[in-house]
């Protein structure tokens, strides 16, 4: 009860213990936490960031026509001893020769006589027979023509991702998007691939090869020039000759 002619007070308010106001902060700070975005990877703008040449096990193949003779001719013989180098440079574990079954009638002689022919060659190249393993698949049409397939694993180079993904339209598709100026997502695969393909070793991609054997007669004859005070360079005329010291070659 108030006392006429006499303001009334106003009710106390509690006090905040320092707890409080700790658990007070500790609540708005977590709740800017909860409310911050998180956002993604960055998109590579490099294409060989976005299509890197990676190192792994491919299988290399050559397909051997059969005649009804089983002859090879010249060119076949020439496919086979190249695929048979490389073989014996880069093949890891063994020749496979896969030989057609239910091939046309006629043609059963020729695959084996064309067989014998591929075991031949592989010894004169050096592939020992037990390296060789001989297998049979089966002829979807005998009217067409059924190779004798030669396989074997090594290690290739090649595009970690496959070529040819548009995930995203090349036209009109949002002012954000647009106005980022980001290259195709594709743009720079087949340039990859291509160059991958062309490499002869894959391992040249990881580290240089040792320097080789000096030539020691080339160069006791350039020292000695030096030290005469002559030049030891070639001179190459527009020609194509080449001209040393004065004397056309």
């Amino acid at each position: 009860m108030t006392l006429p002619g006499r303001p009334s007070r106003p009710p106390s308010r509690p006090r905040r213990t320092p707890a409080l106001a700790a658990a007070a902060l500790a609540a708005a700070l977590g709740a800017c936490q909860s409310d911050r975005a998180a956002t993604g990877s960055i998109y590579p703008m490099d294409y060989r960031a976005r299509h890197p040449i990676v190192l792994a096990d491919g299988d290399r193949n050559l397909d051997v026509f059969v005649t009804g003779t089983g002859h090879l001719d010249p060119r076949q013989a020439a496919d086979i001893d190249a695929f048979l180098l490389e073989y014996r440079r880069y093949g890891r574990g063994g020749l496979l020769v896969d030989l057609p079954r239910g091939v046309a009638p006629g043609l059963g002689a020729g695959v084996e006589r064309t067989a014998s022919a591929i075991r031949r060659l592989g010894a004169e190249n050096g592939v020992p027979a037990r390296a060789i393993t001989v297998a049979g698949y089966a002829v979807a049409d005998p009217g067409l023509a059924s190779p004798i397939r030669l396989s074997f694993r090594r290690m290739e180079a090649r595009v970690a991702d496959k070529c040819g993904l548009w995930p995203q339209d090349l036209g009109e598709r949002s002012p954000a998007a647009n106005f980022r100026n980001e290259p195709a997502w594709n743009l720079g695969c087949s340039t990859q691939a291509t160059f991958a393909a062309q490499v002869a070793d894959p391992v040249d991609l990881v580290r240089g090869r040792p320097e080789g054997r000096i030539d020691t007669v080339r160069r006791v004859k350039d020292i000695g020039q030096l030290r005469d005070g002559k030049d030891p360079s070639t001179a190459w005329r527009q020609d194509g000759k080449t001209s040393v010291k004065g004397a056309v070659e």
